[in-house]
């Protein structure tokens, strides 16, 4: 069971964790963000709630109540 979208919004791997176990991670966005990377800071349009840089391999992650804002948008990790 989860919480809905409580939590530490700011922890990148706690975010993509909850975004996983709500079975989310693969579903596409409502509409695609486009956001620059937290790494690299290549610019590319996540479509899914977790995605991939594809100039790096960061992974970014937002929960579903967060879904429209790319500043709601947390990085994780490369290869998580």
């Amino acid at each position: 069971m989860h919480d809905g979208c409580n939590g530490p919004a700011a922890d990148g791997v706690l975010v993509l964790t909850k975004v996983r176990q709500m079975g989310f991670a693969n579903m596409p966005l409502p509409a695609p963000l486009d956001i620059p990377c937290a790494h690299c800071g290549a610019a590319f349009a996540m479509v899914t709630f977790e995605s991939a840089c594809p100039e790096c391999g960061m992974i970014h992650a937002v929960t579903p109540c967060s879904a429209t804002d790319p500043g709601r948008v947390r990085a994780a990790g490369i290869g998580c």
